[in-house]
């Protein structure tokens, strides 16, 4: 926070909470949407979803796991209310893509129009975290730490990323696949490119 910031107002436990459930709940009818129609993605989630096609472990448990090594940086680089929000968000997230087969499935859904839907919930989802002190961990950590000290977008950080991971998963999955995923993850890192800007914002 600069001298010329204008003063913030906390925001309390209960708006915390709410907006870090709604984040987690876009976020997880996100990633159901988009295993549903056998896509893929970038950023942790991308390399947690292409090792669960993989292994055949869900993506819960390979979600979880991959993001372990990231707290260090959440704790040292953005302090120990992000690194417990994020947390807690990606174990609730965990438990939500697990159990969110269970009462909602998809009997029809074509691959593009799975792609869009998915961006933009996950992206909604990502905003609503990322306004209460949270994320969900993995490289989402360094490019909102990257934006938070250089104010180089967190939106294009993720594009980069993601550039890695599909010409990687274009090795192992049929263009098709690819090709669907990158309007996917086009689509959500647009929607936080264009929406999440800590300037505009009064609250903290």
């Amino acid at each position: 926070m600069t001298a010329t910031d204008t003063p913030t107002v906390p925001h309390s436990p209960i708006e915390d909470a709410q907006g870090i459930a709604l984040g987690v709940l876009l976020c997880g009818v996100g990633i159901h949407i988009l295993t549903t129609v056998g896509l893929i993605t970038g950023q942790t989630a991308g390399v947690a979803v292409i090792l669960s096609y993989l292994s055949g472990w869900s993506f819960g448990v390979v979600f979880f796991l991959i993001n372990l090594p990231f707290y260090a940086l959440a704790y040292g680089k953005l302090g120990l209310e992000f690194t417990i929000k994020s947390l807690v968000s990606v174990g609730l997230l965990s438990l939500v893509t697990d159990f969110l087969p269970l009462g909602f499935t998809i009997e029809h859904l074509h691959p593009a129009l799975g792609a869009v839907i998915f961006g933009a919930t996950v992206g909604m989802g990502l905003l609503a975290m990322f306004r209460h002190k949270s994320s969900l961990g993995g490289l989402g950590v360094v490019a909102f730490w990257v934006q938070e000290k250089t104010g180089f977008r967190a939106g294009y950080v993720q594009l980069m990323t993601d550039a890695v991971i599909f010409t990687a998963a274009a090795l192992l999955f049929p263009l098709s696949v690819v090709g669907w995923s990158l309007l996917g993850a086009l689509v959500l890192n647009l929607v936080i490119t264009f929406n999440h800007n800590r300037k505009r914002y009064i609250a903290n």
